[in-house]
């Protein structure tokens, strides 16, 4: 495996999108189940048992750590959703009071104390300034809910971190597979939501100064077998609900040639992973603000004019 390039993009508030997650934000009372509970969790537990190096699961905690230290404010009380809790030490300073929740009981065993789903939060209102959930968020059955649990339980003016994979993520993988698929096609790794949409809920959810951004992050890999193995480490692959068709006893021959035709000229092939980043503050008074429109005392075009030659 070798990183072939990191190319970052970003993008502030957005109003109007559609993604994954569209039906949850029409029908927020009652949302539909689009993801197994209990899928997601064994997929939680198969990797708490992997002895894998974890590569995604470190560049996330990094980039994590570094948008933190970016924020130039002092946290008391933070609360770490899900796996990237095992990196706590790496993201959070020494000082910073910590409560860790992970999303399997094989997880709690190691690094955390309780077991719980971002959209089943049983915080009382208030009780952290920072909140980080990363990894994770792109299969949780209702993500606008859970996002308004975590500013629920965020005190005015606290910090929520967000990570998860997005839409463009794993697109050689998904050819692989619906290639080897032929008529027998069915999804092999849950659609994610794109950039734009993930800024929306942002919104939705009542976050002030909302951000998404993205980084894009392209692996170099000589076998298809690679690429699952390290989603399995990280825990992450087909949680929607729904029966698992059976793929044929040749499947991993259709899958062989099937890469192979694309790794011929250089014997590799460029898998991608797109880390959507999101962040947003609970409201508060101290806030700044943006100015009122048409308050401005100076016309644009009159500053632009002084500008001209005489």
């Amino acid at each position: 495996m070798m990183k072939n390039a990191a190319a970052p993009c970003h993008i502030g508030l957005v109003g109007q999108s559609i993604g994954l997650h569209k039906a949850q934000m029409d029908s927020e009372l009652n949302p539909p189940e689009i993801f197994d509970r209990r899928r997601r969790r064994a997929m939680r537990e198969r990797a708490a048992r992997r002895r894998g190096d974890m590569f995604l699961w470190n560049h996330i905690a990094q980039d994590i750590a570094e948008r933190l230290s970016a924020v130039t404010r002092n946290f008391e009380h933070a609360l770490i959703i899900g796996p990237i809790g095992r990196w706590h030490q790496q993201i959070l300073p020494p000082a910073v009071s910590r409560t860790i929740v992970a999303l399997s009981h094989g997880e709690a065993e190691r690094s955390a104390p309780a077991s719980l789903e971002e959209d089943k939060l049983t915080f009382a209102s208030g009780s952290f300034d920072l909140i980080i959930a990363a990894g994770t968020l792109d299969s949780v059955n209702d993500l606008p809910g859970a996002l308004i649990q975590i500013r629920h339980i965020l005190r005015p003016d606290g910090l929520f971190l967000g990570h998860m994979f997005g839409a463009g993520s794993l697109g050689t993988l998904k050819s692989i597979f619906l290639e080897a698929d032929a008529a027998r096609v069915t999804p092999h790794m849950h659609p994610q939501i794109d950039l734009r949409s993930a800024a929306d809920l942002l919104v939705r959810a009542g976050f002030a100064l909302p951000v998404a951004d993205q980084d894009l992050l392209d692996i170099s890999y000589r076998d298809w077998r690679s690429i699952v193995s390290d989603l399995r480490d990280a825990g992450i692959g087909n949680a929607l609900t729904g029966p698992r068709p059976y793929l044929g006893r040749d499947i991993a021959e259709r899958l062989d040639a099937a890469f192979g035709v694309r790794a011929a000229a250089a014997g590799t092939v460029t898998e991608r992973f797109a880390h959507l980043y999101l962040s947003g503050w609970a409201p508060s008074e101290n806030q700044p603000r943006p100015a009122k429109r048409g308050s401005a005392q100076v016309s644009l075009a009159d500053f632009l004019s002084k500008d001209q030659p005489d």
